[in-house]
């Protein structure tokens, strides 16, 4: 794990001057939540105005971009994964906003709420359905933060993506 410290030390360090610092997202961001997985990568829900600014401090930091859209881009530096998520749309740039700083032995680090990643990952989820990952990283958030998650606005985020069903499933599962 030592090199994956290592690694975002140095990416929140270098994320310094950004409009709004990135927020961690994705499997790393589950332990600040009570769910603990291994990963690979370390992914950050960043200010699409910074999109420009970050492409260059990560090409700079030896990372190469494997994929850019105006939506996300995908970095590598050797066997190191680094993603971004650009908040374009006020949902997610709320989300941004309210991300919460947590001390850690990697320094400051922002992560986003336990809801708004049950949001991302349902997003994920619904935009490839072969990411089971993400339903059994969603599944394991409702179960940790049972009784402390905001439902009203989790249910907003399967409405929004017409899973309502999928929803109601997962919380008859984790009832038991």
């Amino acid at each position: 794990m030592s090199r994956l410290v290592e690694q975002i030390k140095q990416a929140v360090a270098a994320f310094v001057g950004c409009k709004t610092t990135p927020a961690l997202i994705g499997g790393l961001a589950l332990a600040a939540h009570q769910v603990v997985r291994a990963t690979r990568d370390v992914d950050f829900l960043a200010d699409a105005e910074d999109a420009d600014r970050l492409h260059n401090i990560l090409l700079a930091l030896g990372y190469r971009c494997v994929h850019r859209s105006e939506d996300a881009a995908n970095y590598l530096r050797d066997d190191e994964g680094l993603d971004l998520l650009y908040a374009h749309r006020p949902v997610a740039r709320r989300l941004l906003g309210e991300a919460i700083e947590h001390k850690t032995v990697m320094g400051s680090l922002r992560v986003i709420s336990a809801e708004g990643l049950i949001g991302f990952k349902l997003q994920a989820l619904v935009n490839n359905s072969s990411r089971s990952r993400d339903l059994e990283d969603i599944r394991a958030l409702l179960r940790a933060q049972r009784g402390r998650l905001n439902m009203a606005e989790v249910r907003e985020y399967f409405a929004m993506f017409d899973r309502m069903e999928m929803l109601d499933g997962l919380l008859d599962e984790i009832a038991d």
